[in-house]
This record gives structure tokens, C-alpha cells and sequence, in this order.
């Protein structure tokens, strides 16, 4: 068997990458698969140099909204088929959902909603996450293995964030959001991250206004899951906390496939 390597990044605009760098930081990398989330674009909104990356295939789930959410893959081996939702008018038209079906499991790259503008979002939010735990454990219950990435936009534990007490009553950190991640945990969902690094201060996103980065004072909100059947795949899960351009930094797991 050989390994397998996954990032997720949420790019916060992947046209706006191209002129950091993108497409050079990810020859160089040369991950199996790349997941990313909020492209911010449609598919015909994309240069060919993006959507024709040398070794790559690509996958592209644009919201019906310009210039919002979106989600990507990159993969170096084609998948037996892509999924473009959970098949909810409702969640599908705004882009946030790929289902890449491989030969040994099933990856699900997911841009979660952020809940901070209205109750209303977070009501959609919520329902989101309810939405998505149907799926994806009616797809564990046919026999498949799952990974599940992406930009969840809540930080489960204070550990996970650098200002928790501050943040108590904030959509990211609410108790509400974090039971969340407690209930598809206990239906048999690994925290990846969590089964190498037991310690805080690893952080995926920061805030830009502040200049947050430059002091770490940031979110771990971004997360790769398997069930737990696989977890003895799961050889790494790690940040990469070094890589700019985003005010989120690319994670990554590495896979016995």
C-alpha cells in the first residue's frame, strides 16, 4: 500500500490566489488530493491555468450567488464519480459540497456555514450540520469509509481557540455549535488532529483585521474526520501553519490508502 497525502484550504477566494502564488505552491506540494473551500467563483469565471493544473483532475461546486462560497477538488487519481450536494435544494444551490467517491473510500469536502450574521444563518447552519450527519452516516451505513474535510467553522473545545472565554457567546463557539461536534463524534467520527496532538495552540484560522496570525491568537476550526474504522489508515493529520496567502492555513492527514 502507499500513502496517501490530503490538504484541505479554505483559500478565502481562489481567483485571488493565482497571483500569490497558487499554482506554483501546489505543483511544489504535489498532494494526492487537494480539497479547498469558499473559491469564490464559478467555473467559467476560472482561467484555464486553474482549472487545468498539470497532473490534476478538478472538481468545481459554485453557489447560484456570485462570488460566494464554493468549494474545489484537485485529485491525481480521478474518482469513480463526484457528488455535487446532498440532494437539498435548500443546502446545494450555494456551492458547498463535493462527494468524491474513490476506490477505498468516500471524501467529503464541505464548506460549512458561518452562523455570525443573523440568527437565521445560524438557524441554516445548524441545519446544515443535521443535514450533512444523515448523509454522510447513510453512506457509512452501505459499507463505505469516509473522510470528511473542510472549513466547519466551529471551534469544538476552549483548547481549540486562543481566546475561549472571550468568544462564549459568538457564532464559532457556541454551545450549541460545539454539541454539534460532540453528537457526530459519538456516532463514530475521529477528530484526526486530536489523535497526534494533544496539546493547544495549533490554530487553522486567524483573524486578518487584527493581524491575529502574527500573534497566534487564532481558531482551530478546520478539520479532517474518518469514521472510526478507519482510523488505523490515518498515519499523520497536521497544519500547515507556514503556508500564506488565506487567513486560514491548508491541513493535512496522510492516509495508508
Amino acid at each position: 500500500m502507499s500513502d496517501l497525502r490530503i490538504l484541505s484550504w479554505n483559500v478565502n477566494g481562489l481567483r485571488s490566489m493565482v497571483k500569490k502564488g497558487f499554482v506554483e505552491w501546489l505543483q511544489k506540494d504535489s498532494p494526492d488530493i487537494l480539497c479547498i473551500q469558499e473559491t469564490k467563483a464559478n467555473p467559467n469565471q476560472l482561467t484555464r491555468a486553474l482549472k487545468h493544473i498539470e497532473g490534476y483532475y478538478s472538481y468545481f461546486a459554485a453557489a447560484e450567488r456570485k462570488g460566494y462560497s464554493g468549494v474545489a477538488i484537485y485529485s491525481k487519481v480521478a474518482p469513480e464519480r463526484v457528488e455535487y450536494g446532498f440532494g437539498d435544494p435548500r443546502f446545494d444551490h450555494e456551492g458547498r459540497i463535493l462527494i468524491a467517491w474513490y476506490e477505498n473510500f468516500v471524501l467529503f469536502n464541505i464548506y460549512y456555514p458561518n452562523g455570525n450574521s443573523s440568527q437565521e444563518r445560524l438557524d441554516y447552519k445548524m441545519d446544515f450540520y443535521d443535514a450533512f450527519l444523515e448523509y454522510v452516516d447513510g453512506v457509512r451505513d452501505e459499507g463505505y469509509n469516509v473522510v470528511v474535510c473542510g472549513d466547519v467553522n466551529t471551534a469544538h473545545k476552549e483548547i481549540d481557540l486562543a481566546r475561549p472565554k472571550q468568544n462564549e457567546k459568538r457564532s464559532g463557539f457556541l454551545p450549541e455549535e460545539r454539541a454539534w461536534i460532540d453528537e457526530f463524534l459519538s456516532h463514530g467520527y475521529i477528530d484526526t488532529f486530536r489523535m497526534f496532538t494533544e496539546e493547544g495552540g495549533h490554530y487553522s484560522w486567524w483573524d486578518m483585521k487584527t493581524r491575529s496570525r502574527d500573534r497566534n491568537v487564532g481558531w482551530r476550526i478546520d478539520y479532517f474526520f474518518v469514521n472510526e474504522e478507519f482510523r488505523d489508515n490515518v498515519k499523520d493529520s497536521f497544519m500547515l501553519s507556514d503556508v500564506m496567502g488565506s487567513d486560514h492555513c491548508p491541513i493535512g492527514i496522510t492516509l495508508e490508502d
